[in-house]
Parts: structure tokens; C-alpha cells; sequence
């Protein structure tokens, strides 16, 4: 799992909990709908070890799952196996909870845990980076000597709380850029560093390249130069690398 598929997982879910497996009876095939193949839907039935994040847990928890099926087109045993779910309660049900996807319960380790209890760290802290929804604006003022500028990218995000970037050029100097997470555009911004939370929302939300019209730069020439400039972030940012889809929310 990389840190996005964790972090969109953990991003989802009203509550992460650690369970183990009591009893696992597989659907009929007229009971689940939409299952790939190799896969089977079962109802599950666990003991809740510890709840991460969320609301408090009854001692027993109900929920449906998709599971590979192993060599001979069986469930394989699930039962006293440790998992990780990824969920949100049902309203009027107490004891049911639904996976944000039918991949959600993750085989616990160790690690896994430690690595989604980070995540939800950064998720919860009162200066968490907002939930990015596109570019708003781009604007390239260039300097006083050839070669000189900055480009400044404002970013429309989910709680109109801002974001914006930041990208300095210098003669003679590589170009350097960072993030701001205040009203304030500050030079002296440094970019996040990867498999964070900010990494995230930039690297897993940005366009690929700068939406047509984004830019208030007037000339051809600022226009190309906010283009170029935002195209340096994305690149800097790398790839938002993934081994399963993203979780619709």
C-alpha cells in the first residue's frame, strides 16, 4: 500500500478500526450485485480490538467485504484473522458499519497501523492542509533583471481555507518553490516533503498541466512563464503513485 491509497482510504472513512474475524458466511451471487471476478462477497461478523478514529464501538461489529477467492474458488478462512477497516457507521443501525470500498479491510501488521495512525495524526491537527479542488488563479510577475520572476498559483480548496504556491526564478539559480497554507504568499516557503499529508493533497489533486485560463498574467510571454512554472511544481512533486483506486467520498 503507498501513502495514497492509505491516506484516500483514511481521508473517507468516518472511522478506522482494528477487528478480528469471528464468522464470515459468503453471499449467494443474487445477494452481491457488481462483485469482479476471483471475488466474493461476505458478511462478516468481528470483535473490535481498538478504534483508531471515530466514534465508539460496541464490542461486536457487522459489515460486508469483497475477498479474493484462493485456487479452488473458495473463501479462504477468515475467521480469528486481525484486520484493518476503513468505514462509516450506518445511521440507525448501532453494531453495522460500511467500507468506504469493497477493498477497505486490509490485512493488519504492525506496520500498516503505525503508518495509517500517522496519517490520521496529520488528518486531524487543527492546521491540516485543506482538501485541494483545482487552480483558481495563476499569476506571473516578472523581475527587475532577465531571467527574474515569480509565479504565484492560488488554489480553490474544499473549505475555502487558502493555499497557494509559490515559484521564485533567479538568474543564474535553479528555480526553488514552496507551499503556503495562509493568506500570506511567503518567498521563503519550502516545499512539502513527500508521503506527507500536503504532498498529498498537491501531488494526488493538481491538474497536470495549468487549466486553460487560469492565468491573469497579460502578455503571451507571462502566460508561458506561469505555464512553465506551474509545470516545474507538478513535476517536483512526482507521481501520486497508487496499487488501487482511489476512494470516491
Amino acid at each position: 500500500m503507498t501513502y495514497a491509497d492509505l491516506a484516500s482510504l483514511a481521508d473517507a472513512a468516518e472511522t478506522v478500526l482494528r477487528v478480528q474475524v469471528r464468522k464470515a458466511s459468503r453471499l449467494k451471487p443474487e445477494q452481491a450485485p457488481g462483485v469482479a471476478p476471483g471475488m466474493a462477497r461476505v458478511l462478516i461478523e468481528a470483535r473490535t480490538q481498538t478504534v483508531l478514529t471515530g466514534p465508539a464501538m460496541g464490542e461486536t461489529v457487522r459489515y460486508l467485504a469483497d475477498v479474493p477467492l484462493d485456487a479452488r474458488g473458495k473463501v479462504p478462512k477468515l475467521s480469528k484473522a486481525v484486520v484493518l477497516l476503513f468505514a462509516r457507521t450506518v445511521p440507525g443501525r448501532p453494531g453495522e458499519i460500511s467500507l468506504v470500498d469493497a477493498g477497505a479491510q486490509l490485512p493488519w501488521s504492525g506496520e500498516t497501523e503505525m503508518r495509517t495512525r500517522a496519517i490520521l495524526t496529520e488528518m486531524l491537527s487543527p492546521d491540516a492542509p485543506p482538501r485541494i479542488k483545482g487552480v483558481r488563479e495563476v499569476l506571473h510577475v516578472p523581475g527587475n533583471l532577465v531571467g527574474e520572476g515569480e509565479t504565484q498559483v492560488f488554489l480553490q480548496t474544499q473549505n475555502n481555507a487558502p493555499v497557494s504556491l509559490s515559484v521564485v526564478r533567479r538568474p543564474g539559480m535553479e528555480r526553488t518553490w514552496g507551499v503556503s497554507l495562509s493568506e500570506i504568499v511567503d518567498q521563503a516557503a519550502r516545499p512539502p516533503a513527500r508521503d506527507t499529508l500536503t504532498w498529498y493533497r498537491l501531488a494526488c489533486s493538481l491538474p497536470a498541466q495549468m487549466p486553460p485560463g487560469a492565468s491573469l498574467s497579460g502578455s503571451a510571454a507571462h502566460v508561458r512563464a506561469a505555464a512553465e512554472d506551474y509545470a516545474f511544481v507538478v513535476a517536483q512533486l512526482g507521481e501520486c503513485s497508487r496499487s488501487r483506486p482511489a476512494v470516491e467520498r
